[in-house]
């Protein structure tokens, strides 16, 4: 899976992101030129999985930065900041969004005396960098989690954290992927995540394409392929680890892993260290994301597949205690119980 899903048209100074809500029937480009455009592509998934919505944030921060006011750098700065903010807004939770968008406003404030075109030029050397080191850190990941398997088992994962929700590799799915480089065939459960089906239009897309052996199953069958002795281990990518190890991930992931405690299967976390938030001390400090209801009552149907006025509930994700974590997966190494300590490991 070498799909670029974002990148930096230079020819038109414009970000380009693959469309993921067209997949898998279609596969299209969309060019984003405004903060609206930007706002609009992550919270309607069109751009999502949290290293992607940074790398995003990080290249879009450099091309509406040239279009902001180029003669006094304090009306740079502020605009520059305004829009920050109302990008961050778009999805909450996931933290690498705000740590990307953070990382490019450093840029602005820590070269005051500049002149705006250099920072400018900087703002992109630091949106290259970022998805440069995406890149290395799938990678690291990868080979972490290759190392708690063994060629022939089963992994079970949910929702998408593969080559489309980073810049290659993947987080949950990189041990998979580098696994079938170095001829380690591994079988994936995808859980086909409701309601947005994530699991089926993009896991399964990109495990199929990447000639993984997968079988896409509804979320509610993961019981029954555990119990069957298929599943070896469980993969999932996270949004935000609080310092206790507590982890955010799309919903559904806390019941995957209240099933793997059951059936005694290891529940491996697997993303990037910039996804833990040592400032946030537990799950219960994590903003959830609430949705529309009618990604549950109409999304994917041809018609309403419930009554107008039936209330929803529609968290985005769910946070997983630390206590059903049996180890998470970083580019900087495995951290295990108790999270308190290891993940203080992440400040040095």
């Amino acid at each position: 899976m070498d799909m670029m899903n974002v990148t930096w048209n230079a020819a038109v100074d414009k970000v380009v992101i693959l469309d993921q809500t067209k997949l898998p029937g279609r596969v299209e480009y969309v060019e984003l030129a405004t903060a609206e455009d930007v706002y609009q592509a992550i919270f309607k998934l069109k751009v999502r999985g949290a290293p992607a919505i940074g790398i995003c944030a990080a290249f879009s921060m450099y091309v509406l930065a040239l279009a902001m006011p180029q003669e006094e750098y304090g009306d740079f700065s502020r605009e520059f900041s305004r829009t920050k903010e109302y990008i961050a807004s778009s999805r909450p939770t996931a933290v690498n969004l705000r740590w990307a968008l953070e990382r490019m406003e450093k840029v602005v404030t820590a070269h005051p005396s500049s002149p705006i075109q250099e920072i400018c030029k900087m703002l992109k050397e630091e949106a290259d960098a970022i998805q440069r080191e995406d890149i290395e850190m799938c990678r690291r990941i990868a080979q972490y989690g290759l190392s708690l398997v063994k060629d022939g088992d089963g992994i079970l994962t949910h929702c998408n954290a593969g080559p489309l929700a980073t810049s290659r590799y993947g987080t949950a799915l990189g041990p998979v992927f580098l696994g079938k480089e170095r001829g380690i065939d591994l079988k994936v459960f995808a859980d086909e995540t409701r309601p947005l089906l994530q699991g089926a239009r993009l896991t399964s897309y990109e495990l199929q394409k990447g000639g993984i052996d997968v079988t896409l199953i509804c979320d509610n069958m993961a019981s029954m392929v555990m119990k069957n002795g298929w599943v070896q281990a469980c993969f999932v990518g996270c949004d935000r680890v609080a310092a206790n190890g507590d982890t955010a991930n799309k919903i559904g992931t806390s019941g995957v892993a209240i099933l793997a405690h059951h059936y005694k299967i290891p529940f491996y976390v697997l993303g990037p260290s910039s996804t833990i938030d040592l400032d946030c001390p537990t799950g219960a400090d994590i903003p959830i994301e609430l949705r529309a209801p009618q990604e549950i009552k109409e999304q994917f149907y041809s018609q309403p597949m419930a009554l107008p006025e039936t209330k929803c509930y529609n968290p985005a994700f769910d946070v997983t205690d630390h206590s059903l974590i049996t180890a998470i997966v970083t580019d900087r190494g495995i951290f295990r119980a108790p999270y308190t300590e290891s993940l203080q490991k992440m400040r040095s």
